[in-house]
């Protein structure tokens, strides 16, 4: 359940947007609204640090005290960078920051909202970010100048002030998080399918990262959008790291990426600034299968949530790619062009995790299903979940997980599992969080990822689950003409659990019932109300 402040905030973001949506579109806006938030969030970040080293600084019992100095020695040594990039704090400019310091006659970006050339001063806010933070260089927007007269640019710097990302009931990047994946949702739903370019579901972002585990080494994603497995992975090592005696420390994982679309290359990379998470996305936005930012990586763990089904990808000039080990790639399909090329850059005990659309699973058109037979053959394929509709925003296509093994001979620790693939029907899992929209629970994740991971763990208890999951040998699979679907093998569960899927479903639908009638009633005393305003009584 959200909390007050995560209401608040919501409420400030749609305000943000109404003021801003009668002269732009949303592929437009949220250029506008993330380069504020971003920055008031590092300013904030860095203005809560710069306070808490001042304490430090005149404190005769820290460490840091600084010994007989003035407020102007003080003041100085505040503005020494390698206090806050030792600390993992972005580090801002004096004349970048939200809020100015009086005691220097410096004014904020807050203090010049009212000005004619506030567009002006935040394009060379932000100039003076890329200048001191390399790794941002043309990559925030620089165009608030040129977009101020058409939008009330002053009004939504006001707006974005009164977000706090300094609060004691969360950490400021959780509130930050926040605030991207409301956007980002929001984005996704107003944009269509163009949305979900860049836009994947945190629950199927959350069940590959709990799948895969990245702990340490390199993480790829070739189709990465605003980079939500980057975080989530960094988001799990945080949650596992006493369970798995796993430091923290961003050196543990090296992040590298790529992106085609330049609006969304330059908002992970900010997205990864901002949490001070080193990365690579490559020099810069470019197509993954004609311009490879990163030829020679293999990667430890690969994610990814490439666009379903494309047929624009290019096929027609690639076909002697030495990517196509297991086959050649459909000119209209690009589904086996993205898992080849993901395992083209898997390390000899890679694993990786693939969203696709199911069509992947049984097609035979166009060579494909000679490549997923390879891939079969190639005992590449670890484990295969099919997933529940309407996870995704912008589309009905149904959808599926695939997870890879380079190598299933237990080496790295795991169960050997050669010739053995586990397949998890997860298409009744889940539940809706609104009319339109279902997610994944903490508890539907933890039952899908422990059935993988009790599956191929050396001491793990793992046993079939009629109508849930089986682990099927490469013989059955073959029976089956090397269809992966896991309905057709996990068999059905009803005898089972027909009473238990039951009372699930009669729940559901008296918590949708009991909704839609407290939107009946709510709506009927708008129009009694509205009624009596006119002069009728009813």
């Amino acid at each position: 359940m959200k909390s007050k402040k995560l209401e608040e905030i919501e409420k400030t973001l749609w305000a943000a947007a109404d003021k801003l949506r009668a002269n732009m579109d949303a592929a437009e806006y949220k250029h506008v609204v993330l380069g504020l938030i971003f920055l008031k969030y590092v300013s904030d970040s860095f203005e809560e640090f710069r306070e808490k080293l001042k304490k430090e600084l005149t404190d005769p019992k820290h460490e840091n005290y600084f010994k007989g100095a003035s407020s102007d020695d003080i003041e100085e040594e505040l503005e020494d960078r390698d206090y806050y990039t030792s600390n993992n704090v972005f580090w801002v400019p004096a004349e970048s920051r939200w809020h100015g310091n009086p005691t220097k006659n410096i004014k904020g970006i807050q203090d010049k909202a009212k000005l004619p050339t506030i567009g002006k001063d935040i394009d060379d806010a932000m100039e003076a970010i890329e200048k001191d933070n390399p790794k941002l260089k043309n990559v925030l927007p620089k165009d608030f100048a040129r977009r101020q007269p058409n939008i009330r640019l002053g009004e939504l710097v006001d707006l974005i002030s009164t977000i706090g990302f300094n609060d004691s009931e969360h950490h400021s990047k959780d509130i930050l998080g926040h605030v991207y994946e409301y956007f980002l949702g929001q984005f996704a739903s107003a944009e269509g399918k163009k949305g979900g370019q860049f836009y994947t579901p945190k629950s199927v972002v959350n069940l590959i990262v709990e799948c895969l585990e990245p702990y340490e080494g390199r993480v790829y994603d070739p189709a990465m959008g605003s980079g939500g497995f980057f975080v989530s992975s960094e988001k799990f090592i945080e949650a596992h790291s006493d369970k798995k005696h796993v430091s923290i420390n961003k050196r543990k994982i090296s992040l590298y990426g790529q992106e085609s679309n330049p609006t969304t290359w330059r908002l992970s990379a900010m997205n990864m600034a901002i949490r001070g998470i080193d990365f690579d996305f490559g020099k810069e936005p470019a197509d993954t299968f004609s311009k490879n930012q990163h030829p020679d990586l293999k990667a430890d763990f690969i994610m990814a949530n490439p666009p379903f089904n494309i047929s624009d990808w290019g096929g027609d000039k690639l076909k002697e790619d030495r990517r196509w080990k297991y086959g050649v790639p459909p000119e209209g399909n690009a589904n086996f062009a993205w898992v080849q090329h993901m395992i083209y850059h898997l390390s000899p005990k890679g694993y990786a995790g693939i969203v696709l659309a199911n069509g992947s699973m049984s097609s035979n058109t166009n060579n494909e299903g000679e490549i997923r037979k390879n891939l079969i053959e190639a005992d590449l394929v670890d484990c295969m979940i099919a997933l529940p509709g309407q996870l995704f925003f912008n589309t009905q296509i149904p959808a599926c997980i695939w997870i890879l093994a380079k190598d299933k001979s237990g080496k790295d620790g795991k169960r050997n599992r050669k010739g053995e693939v586990l397949f998890i029907d997860a298409r009744n899992v889940g539940e809706m969080i609104n009319r339109t929209q279902k997610a994944f629970s903490e508890y539907d994740l933890t039952r899908i990822s422990g059935v993988y991971h009790g599956w191929r763990s050396i001491d793990g208890k793992y046993s079939d689950q009629a109508g849930f999951s089986k682990s099927a040998d490469l013989g059955l699979i073959q029976s089956n003409d090397f269809v992966l679907t896991p309905g057709r093998y996990v068999g059905s569960g009803e005898a089972e659990s027909s009473k238990e899927s039951y009372d699930v479903e009669i729940r559901e639908l008296t918590k949708e019932i009991s909704a839609l009638f407290q939107k009946s009633k709510s709506l009927e005393n708008d129009i009694y109300s509205n009624l009596k305003g006119l002069g009728y009584d009813i």
